[in-house]
């Protein structure tokens, strides 16, 4: 899987620093291709401001345990020119794209697809992101009525007669209570996320040319 980071390119990877005293690079994959990062040929490189670099990648290879790639571009020969390029992104043109296997999918194929129970064929959201920390990871936005039941809020109880006669120390508390209310609706209006492991027997259907997932997840895995 890939991600298209604008119409023009894809982003393969992100340098998160450096290693050794010879220019060498860590990259975290944005990529499931390993060929991305060990053969040799163009590459190209984005700092957080400006275009897109051409450079070289001269060689590669994975860090066992590390989820990470040390790899060499060429010009880069020291430490400190390693370190400059922390934070910058790894890229290719976007007509790049190498060829899938069947059952694997680019990112921009994924994101937006609306997920589907497939027991009762209920909406839950839609896939707004993907991650790739050892194991790929679904973001599912849930629709908002399904938000609303996962994050339930209070109803501010009513004061009774004696709390009215006790003066400031009440709106005292009321204060605290209006600012709490304000921050339970604060973080009420903040969509609310599920992470669904993306493997064949939790996420069984995937239809990018209908727009949809049909996942079947373990009881626990969704609590609404």
């Amino acid at each position: 899987m890939e991600q298209t980071n604008d119409d023009n390119w894809l982003l393969i990877g992100r340098i998160v620093g450096a290693h050794g005293l010879n220019g060498h690079v860590k990259v975290y994959p944005e990529s499931d291709f390993p060929e991305r990062f060990t053969k040799p040929g163009e590459r190209w490189l984005k700092k957080s401001s400006g275009e897109p670099v051409a450079v070289r990648l001269t060689s590669g290879r994975y860090l066992e345990g590390k989820n990470n790639y040390l790899v060499k571009l060429e010009g880069v020969d020291y430490r400190d020119q390693a370190e400059d390029l922390r934070s910058a992104r790894l890229m290719v043109p976007a007509a790049d794209r190498l060829p899938l296997d069947p059952g694997e999918f680019h990112v921009d194929d994924l994101i937006g697809l609306e997920v589907i129970l497939q027991a009762d064929q209920r909406v839950l959201g839609k896939i707004t992101n993907l991650f790739t920390t050892g194991h790929d990871l679904l973001e599912v936005t849930l629709v908002p009525a399904l938000a609303e039941q996962a994050n339930p809020t209070e109803d501010a109880p009513e004061k009774t007669a004696s709390e009215q006669l006790l003066g400031e120390s009440i709106r005292t508390k009321a204060v605290a209570k209006l600012r709490k209310k304000a921050r339970r609706e604060k973080k009420k209006k903040k969509p609310k996320t599920l992470l669904i492991p993306f493997v064949e027997d939790i996420v069984p259907v995937v239809d990018v040319a209908a727009g949809r997932v049909e996942i079947t997840p373990p009881a626990g895995l969704i609590e609404l």
